[in-house]
């Protein structure tokens, strides 16, 4: 486990800036990717084991605070950006959005009356959802406001976005918003790249007996990267655990004595978290037909595993889930397995769709930090990942992984 340990703080260090797309968080870490499949003799199918591809992404690169009454708060602790923010550095009065407007017609009226430029409007999450249902001259109005901040009442969970506003959009903990402030200094620094170059990072290793048929490990490398000069998002669950599977799998089937009867190809995606445009760019640009493709195990979240371990898709596939039961049950190698179903939440997924038999692995129970600053190496206890790793090879071998015997 020393060397899994190794791979998931180096992928979640200050240093792979979260793995986004700030100071080539994520063109680092899938060149350390690439270096760890070289050392292991993957085969690539590409260049440099690089299948590249663009994006639109929202970026903050620079200068990000919040002050209250002149009370500087702590980013990513207590506030985060909405991920299509703008950009903007903003002092001005705040201004509570009255909730009258969803029930009341004339609150309404007043509002889109009511000037808000220079100032900062504030609300809370139920309302900003809530906006939706309205009519579109509310969400207009509301972007004539110098800047929003949307208070959340127990958790940040930061994401991306292909888009940007025109002003800054913060959220901010609601148990941060002590003693009624009245006025706010908001500094944003965004920045939409609009092709953004990134890539996937694909290796193999052939089969003795079918070549031409494969078995498919996947995961995603990349993250949200960082939010001002000063934060970053380490992933390390989500998804340097699943990233470091795949390279422990990697090395097992490398090695001479396990070289499987299938080919086994090892796909670390990028942008991931962006909407599966990474394992979207694969399916619509296969380096070999989706059609040999025996089966796909995609890994995400392995981290923890106290409570056992879901099988998204495995009730779809009940056969192959009652499979991976006995297996289980034979070698007890997670505490519990829980067949899912259908689900659009990781990689696994364009793949499904066109028809490709794919398990999506996650463990769960232990620490609940997910796209935050608190998903961090040290607070995580793998409690299950030993076991989710031989059952994984047991299965694949079941699968037809399962090493030849050596030509006499």
């Amino acid at each position: 486990m020393g060397l899994v340990r190794e791979t998931i703080t180096t992928l979640a260090a200050p240093a792979m800036h979260g793995r986004g797309y700030v100071r080539h968080g994520s063109g680092r870490a899938a060149s350390y990717l690439a270096r760890r499949f070289k050392a292991l003799g993957l085969r690539s199918f590409t260049p440099g084991y690089a299948q590249p591809f663009a994006l639109t992404v929202n970026t903050f690169p620079g200068a990000f605070a919040l002050r209250l009454d002149g009370r500087p708060l702590q980013p990513g602790f207590d506030f985060i950006a909405e991920p299509a923010s703008g950009s903007g550095r903003v002092t001005g009065p705040l201004l509570p959005l009255d909730s009258l407007i969803f029930t009341n017609e004339a609150a309404g009226q007043r509002f889109l009356t009511q000037p808000l430029s220079g100032r900062i409007v504030v609300l809370r999450q139920r309302d900003a959802e809530r906006l939706r249902t309205l009519p579109d001259a509310f969400a207009e109005h509301l972007n004539q406001a110098a800047a929003l901040i949307t208070l959340v009442p127990t958790k940040l969970t930061a994401s991306l976005a292909a888009t940007q506003h025109a002003q800054p959009r913060l959220q901010v903990l609601a148990s941060r918003w002590a003693n009624y402030p009245q006025q706010a200094t908001v500094e944003v620094t965004a920045r939409l790249e609009p092709d953004y170059p990134t890539r996937n990072v694909i290796g193999y290793v052939p089969g003795r007996v079918q070549p031409d048929s494969f078995l498919v490990v996947t995961a995603h490398y990349d993250h949200l990267g960082r939010m001002g000069k000063k934060t970053f998002f380490p992933g390390a669950n989500d998804n340097a655990s699943g990233t470091a599977m795949l390279l422990a799998l990697a090395e097992y089937y490398a090695q001479p004595e396990n070289q499987p009867a299938y080919s086994v190809a090892f796909m670390a995606f990028g942008a991931e978290e962006a909407g599966l445009l990474g394992s979207r760019h694969y399916v619509a640009h296969p380096l070999f037909p989706l059609s040999r493709i025996r089966f796909l195990i995609n890994m995400d979240l392995l981290g923890t595993g106290e409570e056992g371990m879901t099988v998204v898709n495995g009730k779809l596939l009940d056969s192959r889930f009652q499979q991976l039961m006995r297996l289980n049950e034979a070698g007890r190698f997670v505490p519990q397995l829980a067949a899912r179903g259908r689900a659009a939440n990781s990689d696994h997924f364009p793949f499904s769709e066109q028809g490709v038999p794919a398990f999506f692995f996650y463990t769960r129970g232990g620490p609940t930090a997910y796209h935050d600053v608190h998903d961090q190496p040290a607070t995580l206890p793998l409690t299950a990942f030993r076991g989710v790793y031989q059952l994984t090879i047991q299965f694949l071998n079941l699968l037809g992984a399962r090493p030849a015997t050596p030509p006499r």
